[in-house]
């Protein structure tokens, strides 16, 4: 093999030598069971549509699935605002539909794994109806406060200048109790008191339920607000520094306007974590079987997020979603900006641990839509082959689009506090339209006549059915992905990465005695003629594995590498010959 430049990175894997357990370099697909598959014909996906479609996922290969929240729910923030954390929302159906669902994914050996919702619940929930009417148990379950007085108008006013995720004031007045009490997404989801014991025992009591349901884990929802700076000792909460950005925060009601040192990313946040990561480890210990997994959701800085994987003495997530990636990377950046983004992590990991790349989920605009439909194929192919584990959002595998949604028929009530010149900026909705199954009413997610959001206008033509039938698809490359990342160079090599220039990414996995795979990525629009001879210890041919649609080179073709041409937008995976 030739010697690699200075800029060439070479990165041992850590940690995956001898991987026995279950979630080691996992394929992990999220769903969102709303639009996932209707079972009964009300326009909603449900659990029983889960259930119909989990060999789907086991035939392409997935280790996992995580489902968003199924909780039952008032709906307003479409699960994330729990009125019963032991029950099941009725839309979706039944606690005897959630067993079943879990006995056939048993059956077909894919493991099932919950949104955890620890940070607030419904406004609905006994557990705030109670604290309003401070029953002595539920009483401080909440963040609760008087407020203060206008020294000039002598009205009351909430307690500080924190401002909502979903814009105004995160404080909300309560006319029974006389108080305010915090809620740092909608008015109807309130913050839970994580420095009243009496809550952190009570959700560790929901973690506990569930596991003995039968889960296999659970990715664990907004952990950065699970805590804010305790009182003053005149009993008063700091107001937050502004931003002082009019350009990008120039709304005094926008959750940017103000800087979050006191509402997120509290030091008690990371103990929280470590402390249910000892609760699912000593539930394993106790039950036996497979060991339970925690997948942790953080938009936070990078420091925060490695923190997330342990301290050195106790562990945390076995994975702290990659939104380094996920939010550095975008359809204008160059080849060395995503080298870099990869390398910050990989370096950064500690020891023993995996880990994660992630582009695509229910909070952001779809993949496809964000890179261009014409680099589908490259970036499921990036995230395929990097080490460690990939999480995949439903319908990505497809290459499926935002769907446009009008002002009128916007449901998420993030978009829905903002107004119709602004809305679509801030609105999940286009990510969460209906499953594209097949080419039949409703694109087959159901035998409704309507759908909860409306269906994406390509479904006849982009759709499973139609990719599983075609000899080439999407899906048809995502599966080759899925099969070949098994193979112990993926598993366990290392990768060996550069950017040739700004648009040409070039790295290489191999194990010791196994296959030499090179991987190529054209983010560009031109064509780039490439002797892969000079970079990688490739001999006079290489076998083509699998390749974007749009690519000249198809699936088993044997190429020279000294002459090889990367398309534009195209993803092409190597194996020596």
């Amino acid at each position: 093999m030739r010697p690699q430049s200075a800029a060439c990175l070479l990165l041992a894997i850590v940690g995956f030598v001898g991987a026995t357990e279950w979630w080691e370099s996992g394929n992990y697909y999220q769903i969102y069971p709303r639009s996932f598959r209707d079972s009964d014909g009300d326009g909603i996906g449900d659990l029983n549509g889960v259930t119909e479609k989990l060999q789907y996922l086991k035939d392409i290969g997935f280790t996992g699935t995580w489902l968003s929240p199924i909780f039952k729910s008032p709906m307003v923030d479409f699960g994330y605002d729990i009125s019963d954390f032991y029950q099941i929302q009725p839309e979706y159906g039944t606690m005897e539909d959630f067993e079943r669902m879990i006995a056939k994914a048993k059956e077909v050996g894919i493991k099932i794994i919950l949104d955890f919702v620890p940070n607030h619940s419904s406004t609905e929930n006994e557990w705030f109806t109670k604290s309003v009417d401070s029953d002595p148990v539920y009483k401080d379950f909440y963040i609760w406060h008087d407020g203060k007085i206008n020294n000039e108008t002598g009205e009351r006013e909430p307690p500080s200048n924190w401002n909502s995720e979903f814009r105004y004031s995160a404080w909300e007045w309560n006319e029974v109790r006389q108080q305010y009490y915090l809620h740092q997404f909608a008015i109807q989801q309130a913050d839970l008191n994580y420095r009243n014991p009496a809550v952190v025992n009570e959700m560790k009591n929901v973690i506990r339920f569930w596991l003995g349901k039968g889960v296999s884990g659970f990715r664990i929802d907004a952990i950065p607000y699970l805590f804010e700076v305790d009182l003053d000792r005149y009993n008063q909460y700091p107001d937050e520094p502004l931003t002082n950005d009019p350009v990008n925060c120039p709304d005094p009601d926008d959750h940017c306007y103000t800087q979050h040192i006191y509402t997120q990313d509290m030091p008690e946040t990371i103990d929280m974590v470590y402390q249910w990561r000892e609760l699912v480890d000593e539930f394993h210990v106790e039950h036996g079987g497979d060991k339970r997994l925690l997948m942790t959701e953080a938009y936070t800085s990078f420091e925060n997020i490695m923190t997330y994987y342990g301290n050195g003495v106790r562990n945390g997530s076995h994975i702290p979603f990659n939104f380094d990636f996920l939010t550095s990377i975008n359809n204008a950046s160059k080849a060395g900006e995503y080298v870099d983004h990869i390398k910050k992590w990989m370096d950064a990991m500690p020891a023993g641990v995996y880990a994660n790349w992630v582009l695509g989920n229910h909070d952001n605009k779809r993949v496809a839509s964000r890179f261009g439909v014409q680099r589908t194929d490259l970036i499921n192919i990036l995230l395929q082959t990097l080490p460690g584990h990939a999480v995949t959002y439903n319908g990505e595998e497809l290459g499926m689009t935002d769907v446009w949604i009008s002002w009128e028929d916007t449901v998420d009530p993030n978009a829905c506090n903002s107004d119709p010149d602004n809305y679509y900026a801030r609105s999940r909705d286009p990510a969460r339209s209906p499953y594209q199954w097949d080419a039949s009413s409703q694109a087959g997610f159901t035998s409704a006549d309507h759908t909860w959001l409306p269906v994406a206008d390509d479904y006849k033509t982009n759709n499973a059915l139609q990719q599983l039938r075609a000899p080439r698809s999407h899906l048809q490359i995502f599966k080759k992905l899925v099969r070949v990342r098994k193979e112990p160079s993926f598993r366990q090599g290392e990768l060996n990465i550069q950017a040739i220039d700004d648009d040409v990414i070039i790295y290489s996995r191999q194990k010791t005695g196994s296959d030499l795979y090179v991987i190529v990525l054209n983010l560009g629009s031109t064509s780039k003629t490439l002797d892969l001879t000079k970079y990688y210890g490739l001999g006079t041919q290489a076998e083509v594995i699998t390749t974007s649609l749009s690519s000249q080179y198809i699936d088993g073709d044997v190429i020279k590498p000294t002459e090889f041409v990367a398309n534009p937008y195209v993803g092409t995976v190597l194996v020596a010959v």
